[in-house]
């Protein structure tokens, strides 16, 4: 059961407070203005904040102080006014004033997959997604981390995002969000891409949503055990991508680790490839992000791997991400030391270095939640937030100029 918080008119909240404690949830305060709301989150720890949509209790300061936390905000609208104030906020969880409890319900338990953005890809549209590509060498490198994470930054920017955990030796994206995994939901993919059955209904039906305020995105989960990997093959996961590129603006794709091209099955031309769909998956990126370790170990690793990587995919396609940089096991100016190792072994000049942050790490995998909502204000976080809005995202246009025009019969004076 959920702990809530409330900030709504007396008549709404007496009238969902029966029916608020019938389902067993517990009410952790009850508040009057946005900025009690906000000064009471960090003490309280609420699920759910229900707030009335009205300028006094709902506020741009209050959504980016859950969204800071991961804390959903359900918004309840009195009339049109309020409406349109939550509207012009960003506000998708909006609930009338005079509903039943029951659409509260489905709101609290995360029930209704609520898009990261009022239209764009839902409505009509037929973008062509960007595909990123995690990979690292093996080693535990982070790549689950970095995919997640990326994931839920561009969902937090608005767009409509999906995570596909590719890894054909085993999926760990499932156990890290808190997730179902008993259908692996990419292989189901595969499986009706292989019997052309694959279209927009069926990516619904088998995509699991991570929900977050202004900030969720649907996960298809991996592999249970390595076992299944025959049946993600080069030709289902191309395919696969090619109809997912149709629905989503961003592909996020966490794959395995091995760039072997299984030469001891070279004889059978129709065998299948253990690594085929880590493969697909590099072929089909726009961009790949080649994570490697901090360490002695982690960069030769990812030093022998860049090599390989390089002869698959246009090293400009490639971000070289280097995590858990800290003095611990590399001495003094750890950061000096990883560029210049880099540089001078690879020709990398412009790679990113993300600190070690062991805190943030944690509180994300006891929560199964992303950094954005377990840590947001961590310096994890916010160097891979840095990242995402400034190498992944494209710049945005700048606004035109806005000139006055002088009103005609002044104009006509003065000349």
């Amino acid at each position: 059961m959920a702990r809530l918080a409330l900030a709504l008119d007396a008549s709404t909240e007496d009238r969902l407070l029966p029916d608020l404690v019938e389902h067993g949830h517990t009410v952790v305060a009850r508040l009057v203005g946005w900025r009690d709301v906000v000064e009471s989150l960090e003490m309280l720890a609420p699920d759910v904040v229900v707030v009335g949509a009205g300028r006094g209790t709902l506020s741009a300061e209050l959504l980016a102080a859950c969204d800071d936390r991961g804390i959903r905000l359900v918004g309840v609208a009195a009339n049109d006014a309020e409406r349109a104030h939550a509207g012009a906020l960003g506000v998708h969880e909006l609930v009338d004033a005079e509903a039943e409890w029951a659409e509260f319900e489905a709101l609290v338990h995360g029930g209704v997959a609520v898009p990261s953005r009022v239209g764009g890809a839902g409505d009509g549209a037929a973008p062509q997604a960007g595909v990123i590509a995690v990979w690292g060498a093996a080693g535990a490198p982070g790549r689950t981390t970095m995919a997640v994470n990326i994931a839920a930054e561009l969902a937090g920017a608005g767009h409509r995002v999906a995570l596909v955990d590719a890894d054909p030796y085993g999926g760990s994206i499932a156990p890290v969000l808190g997730l179902l995994d008993e259908a692996p939901g990419f292989a189901s993919a595969c499986r009706l891409a292989g019997a052309g059955a694959l279209d927009r209904a069926e990516l619904e039906r088998i995509a699991q949503r991570y929900s977050a305020p202004r900030a969720s995105f649907d996960v298809f989960t991996g592999l249970v055990g390595p076992s299944r990997w025959p049946e993600l093959s080069h030709e289902r996961v191309t395919s696969v991508l090619a109809t997912m590129r149709e629905h989503f603006e961003y592909l996020v794709i966490d794959t395995g680790f091995s760039l072997e091209r299984d030469e001891e099955l070279t004889s059978d031309q129709f065998a299948p490839r253990r690594n085929a769909a880590t493969f697909a998956a590099l072929e089909s990126a726009d961009r790949v992000v080649a994570v490697g370790l901090a360490d002695p170990v982690g960069l030769s690793r990812l030093l022998r791997g860049y090599d390989e990587l390089g002869s698959l995919v246009d090293a400009e396609r490639i971000d070289v991400v280097v995590n858990r940089v800290r003095q611990s096991a590399l001495g003094i100016d750890a950061h000096a030391q990883v560029r210049q190792t880099l540089r001078r072994f690879a020709g990398i000049t412009d790679a990113v270095l993300l600190p070690h942050d062991g805190r943030a790490a944690d509180a994300a995998i006891l929560g199964a939640r992303t950094l954005r909502d377990a840590a947001g204000r961590a310096p994890l976080r916010a160097a891979l937030r840095a990242y995402v809005l400034g190498s992944i995202l494209p710049e945005p246009a700048p606004a035109p100029r806005r000139t006055l025009a002088l009103p005609l019969l002044r104009r006509a004076a003065a000349g």
